[in-house]
C-alpha cells in the first residue's frame, strides 16, 4: 500500500487517499456533479491522532459502518481496508510536520448524481484527508470552560435522517452557531429538538453532572459520541456513575458541571449557558479528573498540547 506514497506527496509533503489510490492532499478533489456536493449526501468520520497515531480507530470504524448502513450506502470496499489507508495518511503526514496532531477525515459519498449524468449513476466515492488540529479554536477552554447559548435553529428530526447517522448534511449547524455567535462571540450553540429535549452542540456531545452521577442524552436524542462513550469507560473507572435520559435546558442549568465531549478537544467544561454561570462558574472536579486520567492514558497532557501548539501557531 505504501509504494506510491514518495510520488503522492504534494509540496508540503502531505498525501490523501480515495478509492484505493494515494494522491497529493491538494489533489483531492470531489466532482461537481457528485451527490455528495449537489446534495450533502455523505456519510463522515473524524478521527483525531495521538502522537501521530490514529486514535479509537476501531470504534469510529464502527460508527461509520453504522452511519453508511442507516443511509443506505455501501462503500464498495472493506472498511478495514479505508482505516488502513487512513492510519498510513496520518502517520505520514504528521512525520511531515511533528509536533502537531491532526485530524483525520474519512467520508463517503453515493457517487456521480444521475441527474447531472444524463440518467447514469456512478460508484460511490471514498476518501481520506487530514489537517492540522486548530487547538487555539478550544485551548482557553481547558482552564476557563466555554460558553453555551440555546439556539433558535432546531435539531432535524428524526423523520428526515436518522440523528445517530453522521452525515454531512449540516446547515442547521451553521445557522444555529451563526445565530449564537451574534448573540454572544464565542459561544457554542445548543441544539434542541422541536420539543426542547437537549440534543447535542455543533461540535460536541453534551452531559451534565451532579454529585458522583454523570447523565447524557439517549441515542434518539444526539449522534452516539466516539468520545462520549470513552468518557463513560474513564467515569465508569474512576468509580462515577452514569445515565442515560433525555435532558432539557433546565437540567442543564441545575447542573453542577456540564461537559462537551468531541473528537479533536476530547473534553471541555462548558462553565456558561444563555450568560450565566453553572454553578460557580469554573470548570469543576469531575471534568478535572476525566481529563486527567485521559491524559495518563495518550502519555500525554492533552490541555498543555492545546497551549502550546496554540502559542506556536497563534491564528
Amino acid at each position: 500500500m505504501t509504494d506510491s506514497l514518495p510520488a503522492a506527496r504534494d509540496a508540503e509533503g502531505s498525501l490523501a487517499w480515495t478509492d484505493g489510490d494515494f494522491l497529493p492532499r491538494s489533489s483531492l478533489c470531489l466532482p461537481v456533479g457528485d451527490a455528495g456536493f449537489v446534495m450533502g449526501a455523505t456519510v463522515t468520520e473524524q478521527l483525531r491522532t495521538f502522537h501521530g497515531r490514529l486514535f479509537l480507530p476501531e470504534a469510529h470504524a464502527e460508527r461509520l459502518h453504522e452511519s453508511l448502513t442507516l443511509v443506505g450506502i455501501d462503500c464498495g470496499r472493506p472498511l478495514a481496508e479505508v482505516f488502513q489507508a487512513a492510519a498510513v495518511v496520518a502517520e505520514h503526514n504528521h512525520a511531515a510536520a511533528p509536533g502537531h496532531d491532526l485530524g483525520v477525515v474519512v467520508f463517503v459519498t453515493p457517487g456521480d448524481l444521475p441527474a447531472q449524468h444524463g440518467g447514469r449513476s456512478g460508484s460511490p466515492r471514498t476518501a481520506v484527508h487530514t489537517f492540522p488540529l486548530a487547538f487555539g479554536g478550544w485551548a482557553d477552554g481547558y482552564d476557563s470552560g466555554l460558553s453555551l447559548r440555546c439556539a433558535a435553529v432546531r435539531q432535524v428530526p428524526d423523520a428526515c435522517w436518522p440523528v445517530r447517522a453522521k452525515v454531512r448534511s449540516r446547515l442547521h449547524y451553521f445557522l444555529a452557531d451563526r445565530q449564537v455567535h451574534a448573540e454572544e462571540p464565542g459561544a457554542r450553540a445548543l441544539l434542541l429538538h422541536i420539543d426542547g429535549r437537549v440534543s447535542e452542540t455543533s461540535t460536541a456531545n453534551v452531559a451534565v453532572v451532579h454529585g458522583d452521577t454523570i447523565t447524557t442524552p439517549p441515542v434518539a436524542d444526539a449522534l452516539p459520541g466516539v468520545s462520549l462513550r470513552h468518557v463513560r469507560g474513564i467515569a465508569e473507572s474512576l468509580g462515577l456513575r452514569w445515565s442515560m435520559r433525555s435532558l432539557t435546558v433546565a437540567d442543564l442549568a441545575a447542573a453542577d458541571e456540564i461537559l462537551l465531549t468531541s473528537t479533536p478537544s476530547c473534553i471541555l467544561p462548558a462553565t456558561r449557558l444563555d450568560g450565566r454561570p453553572v454553578a460557580d462558574g469554573r470548570p469543576g472536579g469531575v471534568y478535572r479528573r476525566l481529563l486527567s486520567t485521559w491524559s495518563d492514558q495518550v502519555d500525554l497532557d492533552i490541555a498543555a498540547q492545546a497551549r502550546a501548539c496554540r502559542d506556536r501557531h497563534p491564528s
